[in-house]
């Protein structure tokens, strides 16, 4: 009788919980079919630091897989630097010119047919009016057409000289992009794109993807990169995936009451929409300002967000809304990983302004960089608090303790715990010779 009953009120807190609106689940059809022979050679690139301007930083510096596909800071450093995450520092003491203003973003699920917007502020967007129907940012056209935003994203960085092409004088490729000489035979995509041609085992297995006749053009790196993104760091396995997908004992009742706030009286759906809980939007919540910013604003230190791309006022300190799956794998959180637990940035979105007066900055996870600017001065400056803050778009709101405790275990619930375990692995060598980044002890991931 006791079992019965059990099973009844189950199914009960089953139905209710659905009766919201709940995405169905993630296919196959919703990511790409992929040539494994692209993803193989896109996972050596992505490890290369072939593709910096000094020979010393990769993809995967800023966005491993051991620290969530991201760092595990809330601002980075670039070029200059040596190890992963907190680990890292600079380079025989020398202080970076600047930290990345900037979270560095996972990586999960990129790859989905639905994504079609890049970067925290969507500077690289599908556009049909843009050359080869993909919108770049000014100075950066694509020279040629790719298959999706996420190719078209990945050749962005390499030319950054704070991320991954270095500062003017140290290489060819920074000299290139300080003159704004990006396109062409002689501008620095085509430079990093010979770098590659000349690594014979590189030129093979381009050969199986390209043809033995075809030049290697940026593009074909961009899209290599692309597709081991979309094969590797696919997240769509977790506890909330079995539930939706029928198997009602997959999730704790912990987690069940968090999903029924999620959907219902938190509202977190409103933005968190879809079934990667991402409206791909832009939205302003009114988060304080951390580090150089953009500069795109009234204050030096401005960060205006997705305004600085559309010139459209409403868009003012917008941001795009990250996806939750993983996201208990993948702190500080925000566009400036403002926050470094899942609790302090639900606290935040339930009273923005009283976050953004009363921020403790030890809720940042930044590397001690005493040369550079103080990164909380945007704080002090009143102006752009107040512009920040008239800004926010949410309505304040109160949840309990227990029900902040529910809805943590909800967004535990995303993690794929496939994702700690990748299908293809960390390569020990790659075909330049350069040493590959390699993850020192696994930071924490308890982040409530």
């Amino acid at each position: 009788m006791r079992i019965w009953v059990t099973a009844v009120i189950m199914s009960l807190q089953a139905s209710l919980s659905l009766a919201y609106d709940i995405p169905k689940p993630v296919t196959h059809s919703d990511f790409p079919t992929l040539n494994i022979n692209s993803v193989l050679l896109g996972r050596d690139l992505f490890y290369d630091p072939v593709l910096s301007g000094n020979r010393n930083i990769s993809c995967a510096t800023c966005h491993h897989p051991a620290l969530g596909t991201s760092d595990g800071m809330s601002l980075s450093i670039g070029e200059g630097g040596r190890h992963l995450g907190p680990a890292r520092e600079v380079i025989n003491g020398q202080e970076p010119h600047t930290r990345i203003p900037r979270n560095a973003p996972a990586l999960y699920n990129l790859g989905a047919f639905e994504y079609v917007t890049m970067f925290h502020d969507g500077r690289v967007e599908l556009d049909a009016q843009a050359r080869f129907g993909i919108r770049m940012p000014e100075g950066r056209r694509l020279e040629r057409p790719v298959p999706n935003v996420l190719a078209a994203q990945a050749i962005l960085p390499i030319l950054s000289p704070d991320e991954m092409a270095g500062q003017e004088g140290e290489n060819p490729v920074a000299d290139a992009v300080a003159a704004e000489r990006i396109h062409g035979l002689n501008g620095a995509w085509q430079m990093l794109a010979a770098r590659v041609e000349t690594i014979r085992a590189y030129r093979t297995r381009f050969d199986w993807v390209i043809g033995a006749d075809e030049p290697i053009h940026i593009t074909h790196i961009g899209r290599a990169l692309a597709d081991y993104i979309a094969f590797e760091f696919r997240a769509t396995q977790s506890p909330f995936d079995a539930y939706i997908g029928g198997d009602h004992t997959a999730l704790s009742a912990a987690a069940r009451r968090g999903m029924d706030l999620f959907y219902g009286e938190a509202d977190c759906a409103a933005c968190h929409s879809g079934p990667l809980q991402t409206d791909h939007g832009f939205h302003a919540i009114g988060v304080p300002p951390l580090g150089p910013g953009k500069a795109n604003g009234t204050a030096p230190h401005a960060d205006t967000g997705r305004f600085a791309v559309s010139g459209i006022e409403k868009d003012a300190y917008c941001f795009r809304t990250p996806t939750l799956r993983n996201v208990a794998l993948t702190a500080p959180y925000s566009h400036n990983g403002a926050y470094r637990s899942l609790r302090a940035m639900i606290a935040q979105h339930l009273d923005p302004i009283g976050a953004l007066t009363g921020y403790d900055p030890a809720q940042a996870q930044l590397h001690d960089l005493p040369a550079l600017p103080d990164d909380f001065a945007p704080q002090r400056d009143q102006e752009e608090m107040i512009r920040i803050a008239a800004a926010s778009e949410i309505t304040p709101r109160v949840l309990t303790q227990n029900q902040m405790d529910d809805l943590i275990a909800f967004l535990e619930s995303l993690t794929d715990p496939n994702s700690e375990r990748l299908q293809l692995g960390l390569p020990t060598h790659v075909p330049s010779g350069l040493p590959v980044d390699a993850p020192g002890t696994r930071r924490s991931t308890a982040n409530r």
